[in-house]
């Protein structure tokens, strides 16, 4: 198990250096000047060319390319053309906000929509299920944006319950959370009752009834750790989605996470800052991925098996 996690942990350097790769490519290929953005339009020729020649900008691509990966390397990501402030101090003040505005998402989502999804499969053709999918329609049909806006006119505005703006308090957390949660909540509810379905209609479940045992062993004792594989798939692949898709949910919050920074860096065409956000992004998705394989062991003894059949064979060899 850990040589794989090894191999997998090495895995990543090649995924990080191809999404640095391609960031840096589009940002070098989108319109706009960062040496023109910094000084204005109303500078001198000289002080425009020699504020490029300090930005190394006059170098070619992959010239400037491999300078930011080697710095990367050692732990410069550089200074931010807006702020002049260190990119890696800026985002490790906005990072743990995303992180736990993706976290108590993910957490609402598998709350509500692993039992709903429970429930649907059991309760089968009934109002309940009915219900259920109807519910997860809603959400799939609305885009987060919109949800967002509803829940800040429903309990801030017409209801005053909430706040809408800022993150004072565990209470600002819940509007955005919930509609971050939404798509995920969803698609964790089909998936959950697709999965349920197939594998009550297994031998071992009607064995398991047959022998007398309690339907909510039954349920969760037995089927419910069965069908947990894929879901588990779709909960560490919808938290790396959880990291960007925070961008627009930040924006009409007005939080200041991660994702209001890249819009910022975005529109200023601060390359340092930028790259740095989506890179980190990266690899905590990458890990999230790593989580998940890990679990897939400890829920399906099958794989973990495979683990140890694998060690004996390279031993016995």
């Amino acid at each position: 198990m850990l040589k794989y996690i090894g191999k997998r942990l090495l895995l990543i350097i090649p995924v990080i250096l191809g999404v640095s790769f391609i960031i840096f490519l589009i940002m070098d290929l989108t319109p706009g000047d960062p040496a023109m953005m910094i000084l204005g339009e109303g500078a001198r020729p000289e002080e425009y060319a020699a504020l490029r020649e300090e930005m190394g900008l006059n170098d070619p691509f992959f010239v400037r390319y491999f300078r930011y990966i080697s710095n990367a390397i050692k732990g410069d990501f550089g200074s931010s053309y807006r702020t002049k402030i260190p990119v890696f101090q800026e985002i490790a003040t906005r990072l743990p906000t995303t992180l736990r505005l993706a976290l108590t998402s993910m957490l609402i989502a598998v709350i509500l929509g692993l039992p709903l999804g429970v429930l649907s499969a059991v309760k089968q053709y009934t109002a309940a299920d009915n219900v259920a999918l109807g519910f997860s329609l809603m959400l799939t049909s609305m885009p987060g944006f919109w949800f967002a806006m509803m829940l800040i006119l429903l309990f801030s505005l017409r209801w005053g319950l909430l706040p809408s703006l800022g993150i004072a308090s565990w209470r600002h957390f819940i509007l955005p959370a919930l509609a971050a949660s939404s798509s995920t909540m969803a698609s964790l509810l089909r998936m959950t009752r697709s999965t349920m379905l197939e594998v009550i209609r297994q031998d071992y479940i009607r064995t398991a009834r047959a022998k007398g045992a309690r339907e909510r062993k039954v349920i969760f004792g037995h089927a419910l750790r069965n069908a947990l594989l894929p879901v588990v798939t779709i909960i560490g692949v919808n938290f790396g989605f959880a990291l960007g898709g925070t961008i627009v949910i930040e924006q009409v919050f007005a939080i200041p996470g991660l994702g209001q920074l890249m819009i910022n860096s975005i529109r200023s065409k601060d390359v340092p800052m930028v790259i740095a956000s989506v890179l980190f992004a990266a690899i905590i998705a990458s890990v999230i991925n790593l989580i998940v394989d890990i679990v897939y062991s400890y829920i399906d003894p099958r794989l973990k098996s495979q683990y140890e059949i694998t060690k004996v064979k390279k031993v016995a060899s």
